[in-house]
Order: C-alpha cells, then structure tokens, then sequence
C-alpha cells in the first residue's frame, strides 16, 4: 500500500482516441476478420491429420494470449506518458485514462474497446502465414498463433466485460467458471499502485507470475539499464519512487 499521494492525470484529458488511430484500428478490424478465417481454412487439413492439434493449439493459444496481454497491459501501465511519441497518444493514453476512470471502458464503442487487440491478433495471424507449412512443427506453432491471435483479439472485450455491472449471462457463467476474466478476479489490479493481475484475458496466469516477481523482476532489468522510475507518470514521482523503494529490485538510481 502506497502512503503518498497518487498524483493522476484528469480524466478529460485522456479521453477519445485521435481520428488516425480510430483508421488504424478500424482497418485492423478489418484486416484480423479477413485474415484469421483465411488461416483457419488452410490449417483445416493439418488439424484433421493430427486430432491431438487443435485442443493442444487451442490450450496453447489461450494460455499465450493471457500471458501476452499481461505483458503489454504491465508495458503501458508502466513506463512513458501520453506525450511519448507514436505509442503515447495511441496506446499509453487509454491505459492512463482506464486506471483514472476504470468505467470509461464501459462506454466505449466496439471499435475502441477491440480495435488495438485485434491490430494485434492480425499481425500474429500474418505470422501464422508466414510460419505454416513444410512440416507437422510448423503447422503446430502456426495453430498456436492462430488461436493466440484468435483469443487475443477477444481481450479488450473480455476485459470490457469484467468492469460491467451486468454483463451478458452466458458471459457471467464464463466469469463463474473462471473461463473469462472476472470483475472480482481483475479488481486487484486497480487497487493502487497498480501492480497486479496484469493478465486479463482468463487471469490464469496472474498467480504464477505474482509468485515468480516477473513483473517486477522485468522493471529491475530496465530501471537498472536506464534509471527510469515506474509509473512516474502513472502514480506522480513521490508514490511510483515509494512503491518502487518497497520492491529493492525497481528502486530506480
């Protein structure tokens, strides 16, 4: 628990996504609802072969998505500010915006709550081109990007889904059954400062990381190459370098 005061910046003034960044994420809509059933109809035959493939891929998948959504969520919760060129206005600012106002994500529209994760998904799903074929290894880990990429582009809904108060049922008996994020399981996250269950498309992977200090052993490597305090910008200077302090491996030089 930070003592110090949390210094944030006003909600106003990280709302609404800039017009090229909606394009972006409105062509990536686009391009991951072209891309990924291509891809699925040309691993069809491999996944027949091999029955044993797609509940491996789709396990594989699932767990690679949790884990990769963690990352990126630990990413930009952590380190630059809105003002970071390219990725400041683009990606920093919604994650700046969420841990202000944690409901705005409730009142955004299908575009800005999926378009970032499925610019995502799409890139892994033109990987999965690139790697598939030649042999059963390749096919295998093009399946494992398939349904990585299928189940990260389902994430920023999911994630929007664990912050409504009544979500659709089949999705609440998802949520029950641990299958999808849950508003109980994600609300540690947003008890300051904000260092916690970064995983948020099942969460399965949050215990295990929390346990391994992954997180924190990752701020220590890049505190100690640049000097750089996390969440300056997050928390405000005084309560990042007091949560940064408790944890020896992030207290920045």
């Amino acid at each position: 628990m930070v003592q110090r005061k949390i210094v944030q910046r006003d909600a106003s003034e990280l709302a609404g996504t800039s017009r090229g960044f909606r394009k972006v994420e409105i062509a990536s809509i686009v391009a991951f609802a072209v891309l990924w059933p291509c891809l699925l109809l040309l691993l069809v035959p491999a996944l027949t072969e091999a029955p044993v493939m797609a509940p491996l891929a789709l396990v594989v998948g699932y767990l690679g998505a949790d884990f990769i959504s963690g990352f990126f969520h630990w990413l930009f919760d952590t380190w630059g500010r809105p003002e970071t060129p390219i990725l400041g206005r683009t990606l920093v600012r919604s994650f700046r915006e969420h841990h202000v106002d944690p409901l705005s994500i409730t009142r955004h529209d299908f575009v800005e709550t999926n378009g970032s994760n499925m610019l995502a998904g799409a890139a892994l799903t033109a990987l999965g081109f690139a790697l598939r074929g030649g042999d059963r290894g390749a096919d295998l880990l093009a399946c494992c990007l398939l349904f990585t990429a299928l189940f990260l582009a389902m994430t920023g809904q999911i994630h929007k889904w664990a912050h409504m108060e009544e979500p659709p049922a089949v999705v609440r008996l998802l949520q029950r059954s641990r299958i999808l994020l849950s508003k109980e399981a994600h609300a540690p996250h947003h008890a300051a400062p904000f260092v916690r269950s970064y995983c948020i498309t099942c969460g399965w992977l949050n215990g295990t990381l929390s346990f391994l200090h992954f997180f924190r052993a990752l701020e220590g490597v890049v505190t100690a190459a640049t000097g750089a305090l996390p969440r300056a910008d997050d928390l405000g200077v005084p309560a990042a370098l007091e949560a940064a302090v408790r944890e020896p491996r992030t207290r920045p030089r």
